[in-house]
């Protein structure tokens, strides 16, 4: 098996600066924008921003804390059914401390687990065939995660960052 991390050098273009692209908003389904709301601020997201427009339109934002990007839902947002999404990926320091917050909170997570094939990081894969009970023996960073399903039933992924690749901050 061959592995490559990129490195500032491998993914700038060649001969010119890099054109940043920022991750800002990914836009979620779901099929009551009310309850969704409700769910993300029991999780302790921030409110940032709930307009609704004369037609039916509504559209929502909210941001994790500690995270650059926010979600965004509502209704006339997204031709996407309602809980397909499958594969937000949070970035926590400790999946321990951030499984028990949630389960404080009152979400279903599943418990930790990491990649059956032992791949670099321990593999990354988003559905459940994969999947070896427990966090990774060696506690390699970006190798341990959890997982669980929002009110609409959109599917999250936990992964434990202890340390980061070369280049990513």
């Amino acid at each position: 098996m061959s592995t490559q991390a990129s490195n500032d050098n491998a993914t700038a273009a060649s001969g010119d600066a890099a054109i940043p692209f920022r991750l800002e908003v990914v836009v979620i389904p779901v099929a009551d924008p009310d309850r969704a709301k409700d769910f993300y601020l029991g999780l302790g997201w921030r409110l940032d921003a709930d307009f609704a427009g004369d037609d039916g339109y509504r559209i929502l934002q909210l941001t994790p804390p500690g995270s650059n990007a926010s979600i965004i839902f509502g209704r006339g947002v997204t031709s996407a059914q309602p809980g397909s999404f499958d594969g937000l990926l949070l970035a926590v320091d400790d999946i321990d401390k951030a499984r028990n917050d949630l389960l404080s909170r009152g979400v279903e997570v599943s418990e930790p687990f990491h990649d059956a094939g032992g791949g670099l990081g321990g593999g990354f894969h988003m559905g459940n065939e994969q999947r070896a009970s427990g966090p990774h023996p060696e506690r390699r960073s970006y190798a341990t995660y959890a997982s669980f399903e929002d009110s609409e039933g959109n599917r999250y992924v936990l992964q434990e960052i202890t340390e980061r690749l070369p280049g990513r901050v």
